[in-house]
Parts: structure tokens; C-alpha cells; sequence
């Protein structure tokens, strides 16, 4: 409650006061009693009613969201050029009233659900592109009344700025954009262009009749059930050539895996063929070096071989005595371990 209010509401007991004070007074009178007492009551419960209701008339509290165009019987033009800012503000008494404007956003929304929009029912709107298919739009403006033009805005629209302004100017606006595109444009690549051309239009406009736009929402486009079934249809196809796109590409993939895994495995033979080709190369280069050095020994040293045989003999021969130029070697596993002595007129020779 604000001190207006207040102000009115003692204004509103003064004068009840009053009518008491004159009700009693002929109440007294017509019983032939005195009420001289009361003449003093009436007067001054009248002054006070009469002060107060002035007071309660030049007395106006402003929202802080709200601005006051003032109606004044004095003023030149019938009004005064400048809106009442928030707060207690001080009128003439019964020559000026004050209409107050709400300057908070506002929401008008068009929209083709029946309890949606201002309007009850189909409240969208229709429109054609640029290719001649009809569409359905729902949108949404946000608006607000300009605080620096509620005086223009009282004068030339009043009240009726929602219905007969924001209304039919949006309406109009969308419709014009639309025709611009042509359908697959509207609902894909350039919905977001024609939504910022739409708010774009709609800001000037507004503007130009002292309100402002906060924002533009373009809520649903609906197409003809014709039309949407084949952007239904062309959607399926498209899903499906890129379902057949995918698969021809896993096919790919796991053909390449295959490719991969049988040039590893061959790589891997390759790689051990030419290990063991190189390790029977090493092989066969050290049994060559090793026949080399034996050969070598046995040209420097021809009883090595001799040795080398007596040494694989059975473990039971320890010494054999054959003649010098005897050029086998026998085994005699039947011989004990003993010493044989050959004619004198052979030289011993003894093999250990």
C-alpha cells in the first residue's frame, strides 16, 4: 500500500464521519434536542474530507515498471509531453488524471495448439514460399512499450497496440519473408537466416511505433500432409542410401583388414625364410672354416688322423704296436691291456 492509497483511504473515513455527523445532527433534531455541539463536527469533518480527497486526487504512485501519461485540463495540448516516472508524483486535483503504461515485456504468441496463443484455435500462420508450398508458422513476439514513448503510444494506439499493431504487423512480416525462400530452405539451411530477417524487420518497425522488440521466436513450421510425406519419403531414402554408404565402406575396412592381415603373414614367411636361409648360411660357412683348419692341422700333422681314430677305439686298448709303414690301423677288441713286442727286425713304434 502506498502513501496514495493510504492518503485516499483516510479521505474515504473522513467523509463517512461526515455523514455521520449530519445523520446524528437530524437524528437530534427531529427529536427537538440540541445539536449546536455538532455543527462544529460537521464543518470540520467536512473541511478534513474535503482536504484529504483533494490530496487522494493530486496524489499518484507509479510502479517501478510502470510509466503515467498525465490527461490535463490545463495543459496546452491536453496533455503533458513528459511521462510520470515511478514513484509518488503530485497531479492538480480534478483537472489532471494519470493512465499508466506497463513498460515489462510482453508476450504475444500465434500458434496453430488451440490453448497456446491469445487467440483460442488455429491462430498460426499461412504463408507460401517462394516455390508455392503452403506452410504453417507458430511465433512468438516479445515486446515492450518504449519508456521514452508512452506519450506517442497513448496518443496514436492507446490500448490497442497488441491486437491492432503487434498482431497484424508480425503477421504480415512473416508472410513477406517467407515468399523470399523456397521450401527446403524454410525448414533447413535457412531457417535461422529467415528468423533473423523476420526480427530484424519487426525491430524496425516496432521501433518506429515507440515499442520495442525483445525477441522474435519462430516456434514450428508445419507443412501440407502432401509435402511432408515426400520430405518424409526423400528422408527415408536418404538414410538408406547412407545406411548401404556405411556398409560399402565396412566392407571396405574389413577388406583392407584382410589385405593387412595376409601381407603380414606373408611378410612374417618372408621374413623367416630368409632367417633360415641366412642361418644355413652361417651354418654351411662354419662347417667350411671348420673342414678348412682341419684339413690345415692334418697337412702340418698327417698322425692326427691316426690319433684321432686310436682315441675312438674301445676303452680296453691302451697301447697297440703295429709296424712304421703299416698304413691301417686295426682295432683288436680282444687283446688285454699289454705290451706287444713285434721282430727285432722291425723298429717299434708305440701309440699311446
Amino acid at each position: 500500500m502506498n502513501v496514495a492509497s493510504v492518503v485516499q483511504m483516510i479521505a474515504g473515513l473522513s467523509w463517512l464521519l461526515f455523514i455521520g455527523a449530519i445523520v446524528f445532527a437530524v437524528t437530534q433534531a427531529a427529536r427537538r434536542r440540541s445539536f449546536k455541539g455538532l455543527v462544529t463536527l460537521i464543518v470540520l469533518a467536512g473541511v478534513v474530507a474535503l482536504l484529504l480527497s483533494s490530496a487522494s486526487a493530486g496524489l499518484v504512485f507509479i510502479q517501478p515498471d510502470q510509466r503515467g501519461v498525465v490527461i490535463s485540463a490545463v495543459a496546452a495540448k491536453g496533455y503533458r509531453e513528459q511521462a510520470l516516472q515511478p514513484g509518488l508524483r503530485w497531479i492538480i486535483p480534478f483537472f489532471e488524471n494519470v493512465i499508466t503504461y506497463t513498460i515489462s515485456r510482453q508476450n504475444y504468441t500465434m500458434s496453430i495448439a488451440p490453448n497456446e496463443g491469445q487467440v483460442f484455435g488455429d491462430d498460426s500462420i499461412s504463408a507460401r514460399t517462394a516455390d508455392g508450398q503452403e506452410v504453417l508458422i507458430d511465433a512468438s513476439v516479445i515486446y515492450s512499450v518504449d519508456p521514452d514513448q508512452v506519450v506517442q503510444v497513448h496518443i496514436v494506439w492507446q490500448n490497442r497496440f497488441t491486437n491492432e499493431l503487434v498482431r497484424p504487423l508480425a503477421r504480415g512480416i512473416i508472410r513477406d519473408a517467407i515468399s523470399q525462400f523456397g521450401v527446403e530452405e524454410v525448414y533447413s539451411s535457412q531457417r535461422a537466416v529467415l528468423a533473423q530477417q523476420i526480427q530484424d524487420e519487426m525491430s524496425r518497425k516496432l521501433k518506429e511505433n515507440g515499442l520495442l522488440l525483445g525477441d522474435f521466436v519462430l516456434r514450428n513450421i508445419t507443412f501440407s500432409p502432401e509435402y511432408g510425406a515426400s520430405v518424409e519419403q526423400k528422408q527415408i531414402a536418404e538414410q538408406q542410401a547412407q545406411q548401404a554408404r556405411f556398409v560399402v565402406e565396412q566392407r571396405k575396412q574389413e577388406a583392407e583388414q584382410a589385405r593387412q592381415v595376409a601381407q603380414g603373414k606373408a611378410d612374417a614367411a618372408v621374413i623367416e625364410a630368409e632367417g633360415a636361409a641366412e642361418a644355413r648360411v652361417i651354418q654351411a660357412t662354419a662347417e667350411a672354416e671348420a673342414l678348412r683348419q682341419i684339413a690345415a692341422a692334418l697337412e702340418e700333422n698327417p698322425d692326427l688322423l691316426t690319433y684321432q681314430y686310436i682315441s675312438k677305439l674301445a676303452p680296453g686298448i691302451q697301447v697297440m704296436l703295429v709296424p712304421n709303414n703299416t698304413p691301417y690301423l686295426l682295432p683288436l677288441p680282444s687283446l688285454e691291456s699289454a705290451t706287444t713286442t713285434l721282430p727285432s727286425t722291425l723298429p717299434p713304434s708305440t701309440t699311446p
